[in-house]
């Protein structure tokens, strides 16, 4: 796999099969990335898992939140990794011991590394890298034009009116 691109196919192919999302190193704090990632997939319909030690026990955004992957209660389809590259190789590890597997390793803007990429991949996981999905997902159904910016999606399509939120849909339900 070229992890230096990614065909939209691959990336939407991805954001439409999941469903359960564990993000590790959520944070509680509002300025965060990883605290507008967490709520705009929650925004999209997932069932997002938010995964911090040091939060443990504690609500983000409404989602109790884990301290560690494997205290998760029920299967999880992506695991998105706001942690450094280096921090990368121990979470791969603790997610091959899954049963059953993650279809995806997500790993945020610039974290990457390929040597955990490979091992993940060699066990059948799909892996992402130097990407954020909320980005992707934004991108791919047309919101990102609406803020004036070149998606390259054209589309006809009217935005569909969801609980709070609207959505030209990569994500059908």
């Amino acid at each position: 796999m070229n992890h230096d691109h990614y065909d939209d196919a691959y990336i939407s192919g991805i954001l439409n099969s999941v469903k359960t999302i564990a993000i590790v190193g959520a944070s509680a704090n509002d300025v965060r990335p990883s605290y507008f990632v967490t709520k705009y997939l929650i925004d999209k319909g997932f069932e997002v898992y938010p995964v911090n030690p040091g939060h443990a026990g504690k609500e983000i955004l409404g989602r109790l939140t884990y301290a560690k992957m494997s205290d998760i209660p029920g299967p999880i389809d992506m695991v998105d990794i706001f942690r450094a590259s280096s921090a990368v190789p121990p979470i791969v590890e603790e997610v091959l011991t899954f049963d059953p597997l993650p279809k995806v390793i997500w790993m945020q803007l610039t974290v990457r590394n390929d040597e955990a990429a490979a091992k993940a991949e060699a066990a059948g996981i799909k892996v992402v890298m130097n990407r954020c999905p909320k980005i992707e997902y934004a991108r791919l159904a047309g919101e990102i034009g609406w803020n004036g910016i070149n998606s390259r999606v054209i589309s006809s399509k009217k935005p569909t009116m969801r609980s709070g939120f609207q959505s030209f849909g990569i994500r059908q339900k």
